[in-house]
């Protein structure tokens, strides 16, 4: 007969997700992850495989339960007119608090781009998958803020200046938040611009 896990594997993995978001993959140590998550090497080893299975895990956590939520009204069967801006200025004001995971360590995702994990076909296909998803999401937001305006390419061209902005407000992140935010001012300008001169 399996033994029961003893843990809650959910909060686990959170406690981990905090680990790597802070410290990347390759500076998150085992006994870093072994103190967060109560866990003993063993235990994350016999759980999760390794410490890659578990940071996969991680990934996994952060795109389910911080990214797709947000990005939800932009996803919606129907999206509301001012869904768009209402992500970008919560995205602003998450770079201007200096209490906030993003303010202090940018993006999990966009962070692992610049790490040995890049080569990583699996990899790979997250993070492009997840810029992906920021541009369509950032198309329908923008379709919806001008449905009574006729389609142009200017849609097209603005969607992809707003997503390169908030790549880049994750990038400079841990180095200049406040540059972070400026950025994201600038994507709320594009598309502010864009809806009055249409």
């Amino acid at each position: 007969m399996a033994r029961t896990q003893a843990f809650d594997r959910v909060a686990v993995i959170r406690a981990a997700r905090t680990v790597f978001w802070r410290a990347g993959y390759e500076g998150a140590s085992i006994p870093d992850l072994e103190q967060e998550t109560g866990l003993s090497r063993s235990s994350i080893y016999n759980t999760f495989g390794s410490k890659r299975g578990l940071f996969d895990a991680a990934v996994q956590s952060y795109l389910d339960e911080l990214i797709r939520p947000r990005l939800a009204p932009l996803q919606a069967p129907i999206v509301a007119p001012e869904a768009l801006l209402a992500y970008l200025t919560g995205l602003r004001d998450t770079f201007e608090n200096p209490q906030s995971m993003p303010a202090s360590y940018g993006c999990l995702l966009i962070n692992t781009a610049s790490t040995s994990l890049a080569g990583d076909g699996r990899i790979q296909d997250i993070i492009t998958g997840y810029r992906a998803e920021l541009h369509s999401a950032f198309e329908r937001g923008l379709a919806a803020m001008r449905r009574d305006q006729p389609k142009g390419a200017r849609d097209e061209l603005d969607a992809d200046i707003v997503t390169a902005l908030v790549v880049a407000g994750f990038v400079m992140a841990r180095v200049d938040p406040h540059e972070s935010a400026r950025s994201v001012s600038s994507a709320i300008r594009v598309v502010s611009s864009g809806q009055e001169c249409s």
